[in-house]
């Protein structure tokens, strides 16, 4: 009975983890703008503290709903997809680059990095400027009512 009720009690504990659940890519919608998450150099994800998921086709996306509802507080994850095919990438840590050459899907041509010198060079090879997480989200701030 005992052996029962531990093995009750750990299954809920792991099925409320918090933690980023892989993409469905042509099936998943994003959260904000409800398209087909099909980019995976562009998508983006959000986790609460809770661990309920919203996913994101672009950054924009992601940066926008956040900017719109000021939820970033409730997140326990915040996710960007590497725009060189890496792992996805903690959104505090990524380089951003705006650069109009790399098309996002939803126009605002922002691409993230996993490293400094990673979105330098691509800067430097495709012009744009470079921006950090706290620099991106005051851009989007004033550019994005």
């Amino acid at each position: 009975m005992m052996r029962t009720v531990l093995l009750g009690l750990l299954s809920i504990l792991f099925a409320c983890a918090v933690e980023a659940q892989p993409f469905n890519f042509g099936q998943d919608q994003c959260h904000f703008c409800k398209m087909t998450i099909v980019d995976k150099q562009f998508a983006a994800q959000c986790v609460t503290k809770k661990g309920k998921q919203f996913k994101y086709d672009a950054a924009e996306c992601m940066v926008n709903e956040l900017q719109k509802t000021g939820s970033e507080s409730d997140m326990q994850i915040l996710l960007v997809s590497d725009y060189r095919g890496g792992p996805m990438l903690a959104a505090a840590n990524a380089t951003y680059l705006i650069c109009p050459k790399i098309k996002s899907p939803m126009g605002a041509f922002l691409s993230a990095f996993a490293t400094q010198e990673e979105g330098f060079k691509s800067r430097k090879e495709h012009g744009g400027e470079v921006y950090t997480w706290q620099t991106l989200k005051e851009k989007f701030s004033t550019n994005h009512p």
